[in-house]
């Protein structure tokens, strides 16, 4: 039998830079580092063999994604086929081929297929992509099929740059392998570095970065040598502190562990926040990140306000545009969830249903809207922003959501479970959470419904956890999601 309290104790014993899954995309670009670090460069491209999924693409494993795929397979490819010696990888390349030609050959549906939308910079980077590997010869027709309408995309993100180059301070550092080898002038090359040798704290952005910019940076390898898993693959973001800390402890505050004898655990955590935390800026994912962010920034702000730490709401505020809160400064696409936390922390500020920002929050989320239900673009779940704005309507006492979690009690499959690919722990610990606090504070829930969704959660709460969430590819954030599964469970307790 689990001892959730202990699980608890433990998980919070393992924070630390932030633990994360590795993805294909990133992994690829380290393996093309040959030229730099043949150590670095065989070690991922040993992953890249392991990885190849059974259809002969490479990206999250189940969890078919099409810009993820598409991306992921394109660079392992090009990948391979610069480094590849061996019989084994040509095979590889064909399968790899293969499947791209399968999932492309519908582009245009597919670049509509995820409601979601694309992958963190996919428009950026995939027509520098598409054009390495037709240099390789690795495809012929289907650049044009990938593409698609992508440039229009690409153009809209351009004109948010307004002529800056690409430096620290902006976001599409984080993408700066969109630039490729024509594309240079584009970077503020000796403003682009982060303090830990990093561009943007992205493995694949800083594998770019010395392989094509500042060859054999050694700043920016030891950053890829400390990014790298125990498996030897290289994760979407690192470090992500910050995101890390934050959100574990924003999921078991939902819960009352940390009242009474547990109340002290929390402290170091929100003296680090607290001391990360820059007036009139906010926070971003990562104390050493010179980038913040509206949601880190909402969430840190919150816990510090619960929690008796001296909260800045002047700040958070900084990111509230006419119509809606802002996750970044040259953002295309707006976050529902990132207005959702919003909600939130208005709440905890002591602002009323009916005060203009609170209004306006609910008119654009009334407009995002989905049935009853919404999509994110950090999160490729359909459970995981609709169960915020439950807890978030119930913070309000306001009876908006019910109508939402009618749709999550709908939705729960025969086994107790959730998900919107499979069953997975992470969607259905959302459910679990948003009914719970529904139940206690709004309009009561079928105990039943509960209860099953708890019995499965038990029997299936250990790692690894499906990748969905966002970044250049999917992946999962490790323990932020073991975080929502102890919350449901701490949360559910009684049932």
């Amino acid at each position: 039998m689990i001892n959730i309290n202990e699980e608890v104790k433990k998980l919070l014993n393992s924070i630390g830079p932030g633990r994360m899954s590795s993805t294909a995309y990133d992994t690829a670009w380290v393996a093309r580092l040959g030229e730099v670090d043949k150590s670095l460069s065989n070690h991922a491209m040993e992953w890249l063999a392991e990885n190849q999924l059974p259809d002969g693409s490479w990206g999250a494993k189940d969890v078919f994604y099409y810009h993820d795929r598409v991306i992921s397979t394109l660079v392992a490819m090009i990948a391979l086929t610069e480094r590849g010696r061996r019989a084994h990888d040509k095979v590889q390349i064909e399968k790899g081929l293969e499947a791209l030609d399968r999932i492309t050959s519908g582009a245009t549906q597919g670049l509509a297929s995820d409601p979601n939308g694309a992958t963190v910079g996919f428009e950026m980077i995939a027509p520098t992509l598409v054009a390495e590997a037709e240099k390789l010869g690795i495809i012929k027709q289907q650049g044009e099929r990938i593409l698609g309408r992508l440039s229009k995309m690409r153009e809209q993100k351009l004109r948010k740059l307004a002529g800056r180059k690409i430096n620290r301070y902006v976001t599409p550092a984080f993408s700066a392998e969109m630039a490729g080898v024509d594309g240079q002038q584009m970077l503020d090359v000796e403003n682009l570095q982060e303090a830990n040798g990093s561009v943007g704290h992205s493995p694949s952005a800083t594998a770019y970065y010395v392989l094509r910019v500042k060859q054999g940076d050694a700043k920016g390898i030891e950053y890829i040598k400390n990014s790298l898993g125990a498996d030897g693959g290289a994760p979407d973001l690192y470090p992500f502190d910050v995101y890390e800390r934050a959100w574990v402890l924003w999921n078991l505050s939902l819960s009352d562990f940390f009242e009474g004898e547990h109340r002290a655990l929390i402290d170091p955590f929100l003296k680090y926040l607290e001391t990360a935390w820059k007036p009139g800026q906010g926070i971003g994912f990562s104390v050493d990140y010179s980038v913040p962010d509206g949601d880190d920034t909402i969430i840190t702000s919150e816990l510090l306000k619960k929690f008796g730490y001296k909260a800045d709401l002047s700040t958070v505020l900084s990111f509230e545009e006419s119509d809606y809160f802002r996750c970044y400064q040259l953002e295309v696409g707006i976050s529902p969830s990132v207005n959702i936390h919003a909600l939130m922390v208005l709440s905890a500020f002591g602002y009323p249903i009916d005060h203009p920002s609170v209004r306006k929050v609910f008119k654009f989320l009334d407009a995002q809207k989905l049935d009853d239900f919404w999509i994110d673009k950090w999160n490729a779940s359909n459970f995981y922003t609709s169960a915020h704005y439950v807890i978030a309507c119930a913070k309000f006492k306001n009876a908006v959501a019910q109508s939402t979690v009618n749709w999550i009690l709908k939705n729960q499959r025969q086994d107790g479970s959730w998900g919107t690919f499979g069953s997975t722990a992470e969607e259905t610990a959302y459910c679990l959470q948003a009914l719970s606090i529904w139940s206690k504070h709004v309009n009561k829930v079928p105990s039943e419904s509960i209860q099953k969704g708890r019995k499965w959660l038990l029997e299936h709460y250990t790692l690894p956890y499906s990748p969905i969430w966002i970044g250049k590819g999917l992946y999962s954030a490790e323990l932020v999601s073991r975080s929502a599964v102890l919350s449901a469970m701490l949360l559910t307790d009684s049932y």
